[in-house]
C-alpha cells in the first residue's frame, strides 16, 4: 500500500534515530501497526506525571472494586459500584493540569489488571472485573465531555507515555491504545467514534511537519470545487480504502480474463501482463510493510495474500520456462504451459476470498470476518489435539505394517484412510486384512476419537465463538472499523501511491529523480503525478466533498456539529414548546424511576413516613408535657 515512503525504504532521508522500539512482548503491549518515529516525539505530559495519575487511578479502582463481583454489577446502567462519585474522583486524578491524560491512564491500568489476571490466576476474576471497571469509567468520561475540540485533540489524539524500567515508553494516543487493547466499550463510545469518523473522512489529518499530531482539515467547509482537487486528499482513509477496493476488483477482472483466455502456444497476452504487473506491485507493497513494521505486521490476511502472490509467481515462472522452449519442442512447451495455467486456476478461490479484505468496512462483512477470525483462533485447540492423536495412531499403524511384512508399503493407504476419517468419510474395508484383529480395532478407535470427540469439541468452540461475537456484534464491528482506520493513519507517507501505482513511484520517481532533485521540486512532481493517476477518483471525491461542505455550512448555521444529520423528527422540533404546553410536567410525573430499585424507593417512602410519625409523636409528647406542667401549677 502506498502509505509508506520509498524515500525512507532506500535509505535516503532516513533519520539516524529511526527504528522500532518494541519495549514489551506481552499481549497488550504489542502494536497493531508499529511505526517509526523520531526521538523528538515526546509525551504531551511528562511520563512520570502520567504514571502517577495511572497509579492513583489503579488505587481508586482497587478500592471501588474491593472483592470479586459479577461483571454485570459494574457494567449495568446506574451501577452502585461505579457511581458518579467514583467517576468524578477519576476525573480529578490528574488534577486540573493533567486531566487530559486520565482516559489514557485508565487504559494503561486496564492493561495492568489484564496482565495481573494472567500472573495471579487465583484472583483472575477479580482483576478481570477491575479491568472492565477501567473501561466503564473511561467510556463515561468520554461521553460526558461536552467540549468536542478538547475531547478530540487533547484526550483522544494527544500522545502520552508512562515510565517502564526507568524509561519512557513510546508515546501513543487513546485512539491507538484502545485499538491495541481491543477495549470495546471505549471504542463503542460516541466521542471515540466521532474521532474515528473524522479521521476516516480526512477531517482530521496528520500535520505535515509533525506526523505524530493531528490538525483540522480547514477546507472541509469550502464549497469551491477546485480546492478539493488536491492529491493530498488521498491520504484520507476513506479514499484509500475506496481505491484499494477498486484495484482489487480490477485485479479480479484481470485474473478472470487471463484464466478464460488460455494461450496454448505459451505466449503472454496483454491481460496476463497486466495481471502480473499488478502482482508485482502488491508484492512490493507487502515487502514494504514488512520492512517498515517488521514481523508485527504479519497477520492472517498478510499470510493469505503472500500465499496468493507466491502461487502467481510460480505460475509466471512456469510460463517463462515454457516460453524459453522452442516452438518446435511442442511437448515441453505444452507441459510447462499447462502447469502454469494449473497454478493460475488453483488460485481462483483465493482471488474471490481476497475481496473480503476490502469489504470489511461494511457492517455485514465486517462482523462475519470477526467471527471467522475468532473461529480460526479457537480451532487452534482442536488442531493441537488432532496433531497429537494423529501422531499416536499413525505410529501404531506404521508399527503394525512393519510387523506384518517389514516393508512399510501401506503408509500411503494409512495416511489416506486417516484423512478420510477426519473428513467424516471413514473406510473400514481395507483394515480388515491389516494386522487382524488389531488394525480394524485401532481404526475404529481412531474414528471414534476424531469424529465423536474432537469434531464435537470443534463444533462447540465454533458455537461459542459465534455466540460471543454476535452478542456484541456492533462493538466488534466498530473495533474492526477503528482498526482499519488506524492502519491507514498510523503509517503516514509523504506521497500516497497505492499498489500497483507504487511501481510508478519506485521506477519513475524515486530511482530517477529523488536522489538529486530538490525537495520542493520533487514534492511538486509527486503532486503532478498523483493528480494525473488519481484524477478520476479526485473528481469524484471533490464532488462528494463539495456536497459535504454545503451540509457542514448548513449545520453550522443551525448551530450543530459538522457531521450532524437532520432527521425527520428534528425538522419541526423547534416549533413545539413542550414546556409551555405543560407536556414536560406530565412526562416527568408519568416516567418511572430507573435509577433506583423499587425496593429502595419503597424504603425511602417508609423512612419519610417514619420521620413524619416521629415528628407527630414528638409534638404530641411536648404538648402533653406542657399540659401536665400547667395543671400541676394550678
Amino acid at each position: 500500500m502506498g502509505r509508506f515512503s520509498w524515500r525512507k525504504i532506500l535509505g535516503w532521508d532516513r533519520h539516524p534515530s529511526q527504528g522500532h522500539h518494541d519495549w514489551s512482548v506481552h499481549e497488550s503491549r504489542r502494536r497493531l501497526l508499529p511505526i517509526h518515529r523520531e526521538d523528538s516525539v515526546e509525551s504531551a505530559i511528562p511520563a512520570p506525571e502520567v504514571t502517577k495519575v495511572a497509579l492513583r487511578l489503579r488505587y481508586l479502582i482497587e478500592q471501588a472494586v474491593p472483592c470479586e463481583l459479577e461483571e454485570e454489577r459494574v457494567t449495568q446502567s446506574h451501577s452502585r459500584i461505579i457511581t458518579p462519585k467514583v467517576i468524578k474522583a477519576a476525573k480529578e486524578a490528574g488534577g486540573r493540569e493533567n486531566r487530559s491524560c486520565v482516559v489514557f491512564c485508565l487504559l494503561v491500568v486496564k492493561r495492568w489488571f489484564k496482565h495481573q489476571a494472567l500472573v495471579e490466576l487465583w484472583d483472575a476474576s477479580l482483576h478481570q472485573v477491575r479491568a472492565v471497571a477501567c473501561e466503564v469509567i473511561a467510556k463515561q468520561i468520554i461521553e460526558a465531555e461536552d467540549d468536542i475540540p478538547y475531547l478530540l485533540q487533547s484526550v483522544l489524539l494527544k500522545r502520552y507515555s508512562i515510565v517502564v524500567d526507568g524509561e519512557a515508553t513510546p508515546p501513543i494516543n487513546v485512539i491507538e491504545k484502545a485499538v491495541d487493547l481491543h477495549a470495546l466499550r471505549v471504542i463503542g463510545s460516541s466521542g471515540y467514534q466521532k474521532c474515528i469518523n473524522y479521521l476516516w473522512k480526512g477531517w482530521l489529518v496528520q500535520d505535515e511537519n509533525d506526523p505524530s499530531s493531528f490538525v483540522d482539515y480547514k477546507d472541509r467547509d469550502n464549497v469551491l470545487f477546485l480546492t478539493h482537487l488536491d492529491p493530498d486528499r488521498m491520504r484520507a482513509p476513506m479514499y484509500q480504502n475506496a481505491l484499494q477496493l477498486i484495484m482489487s476488483i480490477v485485479y479480479l477482472a484481470l485474473y478472470t480474463g487471463a484464466i478464460n483466455t488460455i494461450n496454448p502456444g505459451g505466449d503472454l497476452d496483454f491481460v496476463e501482463i497486466l495481471l502480473y504487473v499488478f502482482t508485482f506491485g502488491f508484492v512490493f507493497d507487502e515487502l514494504t510493510k514488512l520492512y517498515k513494521a517488521g514481523y508485527h505486521i504479519l497477520s492472517f490476511w498478510n499470510a493469505f495474500n503472500n500465499a496468493l502472490y507466491a502461487l502467481l509467481m510460480v505460475s509466471l515462472a512456469m510460463r517463462l520456462v515454457a516460453f524459453s522452449h522452442s516452438p518446435d519442442d511442442g511437448n515441453s512447451r505444452r507441459k510447462f504451459n499447462q502447469l502454469s495455467y494449473n497454478f493460475l486456476a488453483f488460485t481462483a478461490p483465493m482471488f474471490w476470498a481476497r475481496l473480503l479484505l476490502y469489504l470489511d468496512s461494511f457492517r455485514f462483512f465486517g462482523a462475519m470476518l470477526v467471527v471467522i477470525k475468532v473461529m480460526m483462533k479457537e480451532s487452534i485447540i482442536f488442531f493441537a489435539l488432532l496433531v497429537v492423536v494423529i501422531i499416536g495412531f499413525l505410529q501404531a499403524f506404521i508399527g503394525m505394517d512393519y510387523a506384518d511384512d517389514m516393508a512399510g508399503e501401506d503408509t500411503i493407504f494409512i495416511l489416506q484412510a486417516m484423512a478420510n476419517a477426519i473428513m467424516q468419510s471413514p473406510d473400514f474395508s481395507g483394515f480388515e486384512r491389516f494386522s487382524p484383529p488389531f488394525g480394524i480395532i485401532l481404526y475404529y478407535l481412531f474414528t471414534f476419537v476424531v469424529m465423536v470427540i474432537l469434531l464435537n469439541v470443534l463444533i462447540a468452540l465454533y458455537n461459542s465463538a459465534y455466540g460471543d461475537i454476535y452478542d456484541n456484534a456492533d462493538d466488534e464491528f466498530l473495533a474492526l472499523f477503528s482498526q482499519k482506520t488506524m492502519q491507514f493513519v498510523r503509517a503516514p507517507d509523504e506521497n500516497v501511491f497505492i499498489a500497483p501505482f507504487n511501481l510508478v513511484e519506485i521506477f519513475l520517481l524515486v530511482i530517477p529523480f529523488e536522489w538529486w532533485m530538490p525537495k520542493n521540486q520533487y514534492e511538486r512532481l509527486n503532486d503532478i503525478v498523483m493528480g494525473i493517476i488519481y484524477s478520476p477518483l479526485l473528481f469524484c471525491s471533490a464532488f462528494f466533498e463539495v456536497r459535504m461542505a454545503r451540509e457542514i455550512r448548513s449545520n453550522r448555521t443551525r448551530g450543530e456539529e459538522d457531521d450532524d444529520t437532520e432527521e425527520e423528527w428534528e425538522q419541526m422540533a423547534s416549533e413545539v414548546d413542550f414546556e409551555g404546553e405543560g407536556w414536560t410536567k406530565k412526562v416527568a410525573e408519568s416516567k418511572a424511576n430507573i435509577e433506583d430499585d423499587p425496593a429502595v424507593i419503597e424504603v425511602r417512602k417508609l423512612r419519610d413516613d417514619v420521620e413524619q410519625l416521629k415528628t407527630l409523636v414528638e409534638n404530641l409528647t411536648k404538648s402533653l408535657n406542657a399540659k401536665a406542667e400547667s395543671e400541676s401549677l394550678l
